[in-house]
């Protein structure tokens, strides 16, 4: 179990490092104009069904870390709703399953 905890760690980097190098990108072209981004987002239906899966999968998530840290008691495993959030659903989930047996 500790090398699968390791293993979530990997991911959860490479989850936030990999989409980053294209959020920078992005910026480094257009300026760090989050509204801008977010229009970005929505510039065709594709991506706009994109942005509400990847949202609804946030959402999912952070119930699930919310309801499962108060009954285990984890509370660093709090930690992954931030990193949901700010650096996506690719970071968040990984991260969270390595830290959900923590304690």
């Amino acid at each position: 179990m500790q090398r699968l905890r390791w293993v979530f760690i990997a991911v959860a980097i490479w989850g936030a490092i990999h989409p980053m190098a294209y959020f920078l990108t992005w910026f480094n072209a257009n300026g760090f104009d989050l509204l801008a981004m977010v229009d970005a987002w929505h510039v065709n239906t594709a991506t706009s069904g994109l942005v509400w899966d990847l949202t609804i999968a946030a959402v999912a998530l952070t119930l699930w870390i919310l309801v499962e840290t108060f009954q285990q008691k984890n509370f660093v495993a709090l930690v992954a709703i931030p990193a949901t959030f700010c650096i996506g659903v690719s970071c968040g989930l990984p991260l969270y399953l390595a830290l959900r047996r923590w304690v």
